[in-house]
């Protein structure tokens, strides 16, 4: 069977994915529990972080471009939706800490949508948003708990 027509995510692709939420669970439930002293490192490595993976996940579109057939029509907007993750992170970095993570957690949102767009157009295997969706809420989920904790003093 060809890997894009598989309909499970390969496991290795799920082990590595929720090895990869650790940073946002842990970032986001260690802003709850850790002495004030260091809130603000956690919540930069935990922005970095997120950063870092929005750039990854732009990286994938940008592999699915490079896959797609050159006179395809979908390979440009696929290019197009490689950048604007990274270039979103960067944004949210900039940002004071309130703004930047709404900012976070609409893009993983959005890019949960453009990994729906390439599946659906070919670009990406069936079984990516079996993958992507249980992943794309938990950061999303982390990212919106770090946020509420920035409101509450401890």
């Amino acid at each position: 069977m060809h890997p894009f027509s598989a309909i499970r995510p390969p496991p290795l692709a799920v082990g590595l994915g929720m090895a990869g939420l650790v940073p946002f669970v842990g970032g986001a439930l260690g802003l709850w529990v850790i002495p004030d002293a260091w809130r603000g490192r956690v919540m930069e490595e935990l922005l970095s972080y997120a950063a870092v993976i929005l750039a990854f996940m732009g990286a994938i579109h940008w592999g699915l471009a490079m896959r797609a057939d050159e006179s395809s029509d979908k390979a440009p907007i696929q290019l197009g939706l490689s950048v604007i993750p990274p270039l979103l992170g960067w944004f949210a970095l900039s940002l004071p800490i309130n703004l930047g993570l709404p900012v976070f957690f609409l893009a993983f949102a959005c890019l949960y949508f453009a990994d729906l767009w390439a599946v659906n157009h070919g670009l990406a295997p069936v079984w990516y948003p079996a993958l992507r969706k249980p992943l794309s809420i938990v950061v999303v989920l982390s990212l919106a708990v770090a946020w509420v904790a920035t409101w509450i003093e401890h």
